[in-house]
């Protein structure tokens, strides 16, 4: 999908009455982009036989949870309250578990709603496991095949130096007992983010050099997320292949637990200016919507969105930096220019808005937290869920 093809079948409405009378800030979510996303991920689970699981992590909005059932294989959660929306939402696909550490007091409840539960390490499988797989869970553990494949982003790379994420070969074998690997099932790493299958090729050449004498002894692979499988130039042949091969060498099942892939340019962020100030030759068109609170990842990652009928940088005649109305002086969406002028009421629509913003934003100086809509593959808009003030003060005290 090009920049362009973000906003493919929205101009029309966005002209419309639908979304001008849309209070803003507000999500939108694509339910016929969701479709498409689906349906190449329902493809590769046929050609190669392999899993693939919504890692929820990245889009929560369970209300979609029935139509994507029909096309992937279930949920991956990070913790308790992910396992049980999943169990809950999406009851007839599998429920994967994933935590860098299980809690005493959530454990017992965690079982009632997981398929499969997932060590970070040695010391906590020895810990939950036999109680795991007396209630007949299929348990694996994470594992650090010591392989960096990105670059610039730190903060998303789980092979980078002293990272917490899996156990490297060397403490493994240092820790590691014939009991309990008698106990494990599966395998289980993720070193990508937002990576073509090239990554994964080098990825698993690692996890084969490091720890291919155990991976014949397992029942299940899983390669974790951050795969870009939806994504216009990703290599959806060299991602089969790659998984044939792990299938066919080792013998094992084969899950993918993509979270971006699944909603990937399905959703859409629509926000109006409030202002627009001036500093020296600088316009700035104060927003009302939030990078730090609606699109937290713009500042995290950092990148610079989508945004319709815009480009990013100065290629066009009108230059603005966009912000939001927060006291945080880095609030900054980024900086865009456009063929006519802004004014104060006109509604921007960020694009690739689906993922890690609706289950990520906040409240930060009580900024409202947006409505979501449901934008359907007829062209109709329904709205999903609202928040007001309830919903700030609510989470702050009695």
């Amino acid at each position: 999908m090009t920049m362009n093809g973000i906003f493919d079948g929205l101009k029309t409405v966005a002209d419309g009455e639908n979304f001008k009378g849309l209070k803003t800030p507000c999500y939108v979510i694509d339910e016929k982009k969701l479709l498409h996303n689906a349906k190449i991920l329902s493809s590769v689970i046929s050609n190669t036989g392999c899993k693939i699981l919504l890692a929820q992590k990245a889009f929560s909005n369970y209300d979609f949870y029935p139509l994507l059932g029909g096309y992937i294989s279930g949920t991956e959660a990070s913790g308790l309250f992910e396992a049980r929306l999943g169990k809950e939402e999406m009851p007839s696909g599998e429920v994967h578990v994933f935590c860098a550490a299980y809690r005493d007091d959530e454990f017992d409840e965690l079982l009632d709603y997981a398929d499969h539960i997932v060590f970070n390490s040695i010391n906590q499988l020895k810990k939950f496991g036999k109680k795991a797989k007396e209630n007949g869970k299929s348990i694996g553990i994470r594992i650090n095949p010591e392989c960096s494949t990105q670059e610039g982003h730190e903060i998303y790379d789980p092979c980078a130096k002293g990272s917490r994420l899996g156990v490297t070969r060397s403490i493994w074998d240092r820790e590691m007992t014939p009991e309990v690997i008698e106990m494990l099932d599966g395998i289980h790493f993720h070193t990508l983010c937002e990576q073509n299958s090239d990554a994964l090729e080098i990825t698993l050449k690692a996890v084969e050099d490091k720890f291919g004498d155990i991976l014949p002894s397992m029942k299940w692979i899983n390669m974790g997320g951050g795969h870009h499988i939806t994504k216009d130039d990703y290599d959806v042949a060299k991602l089969e292949e790659l998984i044939v091969y792990a299938r066919d060498k080792w013998g094992v099942e084969v899950y993918l637990e993509p979270g971006e892939a699944v909603a990937l340019n399905a959703g859409y962020l629509l926000s109006r200016v409030l202002d627009i100030v001036e500093n020296g030759d600088d316009k700035i068109a104060i927003l009302d919507a939030s990078a730090a609170c609606h699109m937290p990842d713009v500042i995290e990652m950092p990148y610079t969105p989508p945004l319709m009928n815009a480009v990013a940088g100065n290629s066009k005649p009108f230059c603005y930096r966009l912000a939001g109305p927060t006291c945080l002086s880095g609030d900054i969406i980024g900086d865009y220019s456009f063929d006519s002028g802004l004014k104060t009421g006109d509604m921007l629509v960020f694009g690739d808005m689906a993922i890690y913003t609706t289950c990520k934003n906040n409240t930060f100086n009580g900024m409202p937290l947006p409505d979501i809509f449901r934008l359907g593959s007829d062209g109709s808009i329904e709205k999903m869920t609202g928040f007001d003030y309830g919903d700030f003060k609510g989470r702050l005290g009695s």
